[in-house]
């Protein structure tokens, strides 16, 4: 009877002692999912550079971050095991704070060029972008090659400043598109290159501007819109993609461009 009940005894151990493992080797799992492998800004945190205030890609609505690469940047992080948290930091001073760690990733309308790639890595592509020039509807400009000799605003470490000064304009510099569009609209500036995508919000929202498009053609080649990290974040270069393909592949990525661009900028 003794031995009976040691048995019986041993086997509720056992069995207790194989839930405690079960346990621990879940709370593993969910801890080990913080991506600490990937050199994060913050253990569980994607952290995001953007500017904040350029619209749809991310600006506030009723003092709320929003817009297509902040939504976009949620839906990475959440794919990644991760939370998203945003930083936003004037464009011109984006590429430093990616260089000293003060956010893991750029999402930005940060196109891939030849001098980015030498330094940096970048995601898969989550736009497929195609440039325009944005002029005054009476102005002399219709083809993009006319602002040789006059001045353009622009950012000015954006890759639309190198297309402006390879074509032979003088770059006025502003803080971001909204100025940029400003001084065309006000005549201080002879016109400004930007994205089909970044030209369809604006006249959503502005449909009696007194501003038109030109279409660069083959003067500026179509460029890939990706999230950029630095060399030394291969395994969160990869991650980041993988979730990107998942986005695509599930329509999230042409339903947030729909929401914000009124069409579906993805696909090339």
């Amino acid at each position: 009877m003794k031995t009976w009940i040691k048995k019986i005894g041993l086997a509720v151990f056992g069995v207790a002692l194989m839930v405690t493992l079960t346990a621990c080797g879940s709370q593993s799992s969910k801890s080990s999912n913080t991506g600490s492998d990937l050199g994060l800004n913050k253990s569980g945190t994607l952290t995001i550079g953007l500017e904040g205030t350029f619209k749809p890609y991310g600006y506030r609505k009723d003092g709320k971050l929003t817009g297509f690469e902040v939504d976009l940047g949620k839906a990475v992080a959440k794919k990644m095991g991760l939370k998203a948290k945003f930083v936003p930091t004037k464009f011109d001073s984006l590429v430093a704070g990616l260089n000293v760690g003060k956010y893991d990733v750029v999402m930005n309308n940060m196109a891939e060029t030849k001098a980015r790639k030498q330094k940096y890595l970048f995601s898969t592509p989550y736009i497929y972008s195609k440039a325009q020039l944005a002029v005054k509807k009476d102005s002399s400009i219709n083809q993009i090659t006319d602002i040789k000799g006059k001045k353009v605003a622009q950012t000015t470490t954006s890759n639309n400043a190198g297309d402006a000064k390879r074509l032979g304009a003088t770059i006025t510099p502003t803080d971001g598109f909204q100025q940029s569009i400003d001084l065309v609209s006000q005549g201080r500036a002879a016109g400004t290159i930007n994205s089909r995508e970044a030209f369809y919000a604006y006249f959503k929202q502005n449909k009696n501007s007194n501003v038109k498009l030109i279409n660069a053609d083959d003067e500026i080649a179509d460029q890939k819109i990706s999230a950029m990290v630095t060399k030394k974040h291969t395994k969160m270069q990869k991650q980041i993609s993988k979730a990107i393909q998942e986005l695509r592949a599930d329509g999230t990525l042409k339903k947030l461009s729909n929401k914000y661009f009124g069409g579906n900028v993805t696909d090339k």
